[in-house]
């Protein structure tokens, strides 16, 4: 029988480290979905502009787009980078408490639900850029390693998650 004092990384060694193996491959796709060319924006066929999600926040930083510039930095890299940190800490921990792994994924489902914010931040960028009767729109391999990135952690957090329910219900 599993001891809830034993943390997820106690009681499922194998599958602590599995997951923690994907949550790195997540933070590297994270990192260069913020920081590759994720757009190629061209406007009537002369002036191309290729950004990253990064250079996109500087961009909107120098122009004083403050409102926007938050948005964005708070749902597509501060987010996603606390909630890395948390799925990190919640299989990292041998020794996490039942309280301390119940405050955990209290967090985690606070913001939880803001995960899909991110992506849809950028696909609304896509979609405005695509409507645009002068301009096109190229993606690049950042937007996919973001969009890699989203979909691992929310995958990892699912079975997080599962496998915490499990060792409270044996408790």
């Amino acid at each position: 029988m599993a001891n809830s004092s034993y943390g997820l990384a106690g009681t499922y060694p194998v599958e602590s480290r599995i997951l923690l193996g994907l949550l790195l491959v997540t933070t590297v796709c994270l990192a260069v979905g913020l920081l590759a060319p994720v757009l190629t924006l061209e406007k009537f066929f002369i002036i191309n502009n290729t950004f990253s999600i990064y250079s996109g926040l500087v961009q909107l930083l120098r122009e004083g787009r403050i409102f926007l510039f938050i948005i964005i930095l708070l749902f597509s890299v501060l987010l996603p980078v606390i909630k890395l940190v948390v799925l990190f800490r919640l299989l990292g921990s041998k020794a996490a408490s039942s309280e301390s792994l119940r405050r955990l994924l209290h967090l985690m489902h606070q913001y939880g639900k803001w995960s899909m914010l991110d992506v849809f931040v950028v696909a609304l960028l896509v979609v405005a850029v695509k409507l645009g009767a002068v301009a096109s729109v190229q993606t690049h391999y950042g937007l996919y390693a973001f969009g890699t990135a989203v979909l691992l952690t929310m995958a990892i957090t699912a079975r997080v998650i599962h496998l915490a329910a499990h060792i409270e219900n044996q408790a």
